[in-house]
């Protein structure tokens, strides 16, 4: 990739505790727990920028086949939009990401109604989940060989219902020339609570602003899915995917597989190889027209791709409008409503014991 560094810069609001500001670029600076801040992370090849309000990245600009760079990245220009957002746009999604069954389940006895905020599900955390509210910063290193920025959470004993308190932590840092590194670790207390955090971004390697993700190829290295029913929740049944629409362990065009779905991919995958610590291929994502490759390896069990089937005239980045499938998320986890499966594996941390999430995306233009 190509030693240079971007052009284009958004104009982004910044809230400190009840005045907005508005900044061209750079970053800004957050003295308080409550103040929300931008921080930029440049190594001389890649900028990301990432905020304190649901530890999200909201830009990553990359070159292209041409030397040119673009964010390929969905997102709003403003934080004060991403206060309202219901996408959860590049944001940290937990306690408990993804769906849990009539927003409840029973652990050591003890049976925990949970905040329904999907009809009588509960969906990334609740109505007040980890992508709605502001973290602290712990570090944060701008420049250099290796930026990164340390997000930190403690979220409250019966915080949206789940039980214990639970010290969260989430670190970006761009190691090397061309990667990206997402480190997740969570502490409980004195409670047993389940944990499954997930880093939410909408990609499109095409440019945040160059229309829909459908002639992107992608591979998911995943031979089996957890399929759902009408409201997505898991049945707790793990199918091939041979011979189905969700066989994408060749690399394949997306909008070629997609037609045969109702309405875009919103399934997790079983990954292949051994669960555990071990980090293992997740996917890879190529753009001919930018010839942009980004590959994605993680310890988690399981990877929720989607589409953005529900995104409908939204209004991001520099004016432009999202429509469905104007990016794809790879949301690597444990598996959906883990907590009322016990064949599935189990998302239960218990006080002394740590829950870890790593990822590693690699970007380059040998696609």
């Amino acid at each position: 990739m190509m030693n240079k560094t971007p052009t284009v810069f958004y104009c982004f609001i910044l809230t400190i505790i009840a005045t907005s500001v508005f900044l061209w670029g750079g970053r800004a600076t957050a003295t308080k727990h409550e103040d929300i801040g931008i921080y930029e992370l440049n190594n001389g090849h890649i900028s990301l920028k990432c905020t304190n309000w649901g530890a999200a990245i909201i830009s990553l600009f990359l070159p292209d086949k041409n030397g040119g760079f673009s964010d390929v990245v969905l997102g709003y220009d403003s934080l004060e939009t991403y206060k309202n957002d219901t996408t959860y746009f590049g944001s940290v999604v937990g306690r408990v990401a993804n769906r849990i069954g009539g927003a409840q389940f029973t652990l050591n006895g003890t049976h925990y109604k949970l905040d329904a905020n999907e009809k009588q599900n509960m969906l990334h955390g609740g109505h007040r989940g980890f992508s709605d509210l502001v973290w602290k910063v712990t570090k944060h290193e701008k420049d250099g060989k290796s930026p990164s920025i340390t997000f930190a959470y403690d979220s409250f004993d019966g915080e949206e219902g789940f039980p214990g308190d639970l010290k969260v932590m989430v670190t970006y840092s761009l190691v090397g020339k061309h990667k990206l590194s997402v480190k997740m670790v969570a502490k409980p207390g004195n409670k047993a609570t389940p944990v499954n955090l997930a880093q939410h971004t909408y990609w499109n390697l095409g440019g945040h602003d160059s229309g829909d993700i459908l002639s992107e190829k992608i591979q998911i290295f995943g031979s089996h899915i957890t399929p759902t029913n009408d409201q997505l929740i898991p049945t707790g049944e793990i199918v091939s995917v041979k011979d189905t629409p969700y066989d994408l362990l060749k690399p394949s065009v997306i909008k070629k597989k997609i037609k045969d779905l109702p309405t875009g991919y919103d399934i997790n995958y079983v990954l292949d190889g051994e669960r555990g610590k071990k980090m293992k291929d997740v996917a890879v994502v190529t753009d001919k027209k930018s010839k942009r490759s980004m590959k994605l390896i993680s310890d988690a069990a399981g990877v929720q791709f989607y589409t953005a089937n529900y995104v409908k005239d939204v209004r991001g980045k520099g004016g432009y409008v999202y429509q469905a499938h104007a990016g794809l998320c790879l949301e690597t986890q444990g598996f959906p409503d883990a907590v009322n499966h016990p064949n599935f594996p189990s998302q239960i941390v218990n006080p002394g014991q740590t829950y870890k999430h790593r990822m590693l995306f690699t970007f380059s233009l040998d696609a």
